[in-house]
């Protein structure tokens, strides 16, 4: 049974919401459309999933529709009386939390393993997502992450070696996940439309590499392509053993950090660990 709704727009207008640039909000009000990002991690019913940012709840009652069990986290608290009014409307199946998503610990919220689907607002998506990648404990306690970012963003997270996009988020979405760009999303579909195109990215936990330390894994990352113009023997010399580690593996330190592949930069990490 579809439970009937009424229009996003005519939710927006009767509690006067208007997308917060402070807040990197951008409101995607195509049904059809947010009922396709819901469908990609798959069957939800009865499945717990966590959304972050929701404002007015597009996305949330396409979450609902499918059938799932959402837990939301929203800081803006302009948006909680039209996410109560969604709640009534799916009575034990949404729980809102109002808060920043930063600084709270998702993975106490829930008792099993759980889906994550929110579009991030964009001056804090890169860092939640790369706070959910990391952390020595793996497999994580999410099932996957359907996440929407700007375009530029997504491509960095699935580029592959020797590209311009290449860097520090595609090691770290890569070398233990598999990470795709699902879907574009075009910027009309937005209120306000943002400058920029966004996408889609779909990920799920893979098998962690044996003997790596995820920390060690991080500071090579972040030296190698903290000055990627430079050679790994300028790049690396700052962590102790990187250099005789390359020698060792038969990794020639004149190469870029852009051209390693994401198993050469394990590796490294083995080494150092």
């Amino acid at each position: 049974m579809r439970i009937e709704l009424p229009p996003l727009r005519e939710v927006i207008a009767r509690h006067g919401l208007s997308a917060s640039k402070a807040l990197g909000q951008n409101f995607l009000l195509d049904e059809q459309l947010l009922d396709r990002i819901a469908a990609i991690p798959g069957d939800l019913t009865d499945k717990p999933v966590l959304e972050v940012g929701p404002g007015p709840g597009g996305l949330t009652r396409a979450l609902l529709r499918a059938g799932a069990r959402v837990t939301a986290i929203e800081m803006d608290r302009r948006c909680l009386p039209a996410l109560a009014e969604l709640g009534e409307a799916f009575p034990g199946k949404l729980r809102v939390i109002e808060g920043d998503a930063l600084k709270i610990d998702t993975a106490e919220l829930f008792h099993e393993p759980y889906a994550i689907v929110a579009n991030l607002p964009y001056n804090v998506g890169t860092a939640l997502f790369t706070g959910w990648l990391t952390g020595e404990a793996w497999p994580p306690r999410w099932a996957s992450l359907t996440l929407m970012f700007q375009e530029e963003v997504a491509r960095r997270i699935t580029a592959q070696p020797s590209t311009s996009a290449y860097g520090r988020l595609a090691v770290l979405a890569q070398w233990r996940s598999h990470a795709k760009l699902s879907m574009k999303v075009h910027r009309s579909a937005f209120t306000p439309p943002p400058k920029v195109m966004s996408a889609i990215v779909h990920v799920v936990p893979s098998q962690m590499p044996e003997g790596v330390s995820a920390r060690v894994l991080e500071k090579v990352t972040e030296a190698a392509f903290g000055q990627r113009r430079k050679m790994l023997r300028q790049s690396l010399k700052s962590l102790p053993r990187a250099l005789e580690a390359l020698e060792r593996l038969g990794i020639d330190p004149q190469r870029r950090a852009e051209t390693l592949t994401v198993e050469e930069f394990v590796e490294i990490a083995r080494a150092l660990s």
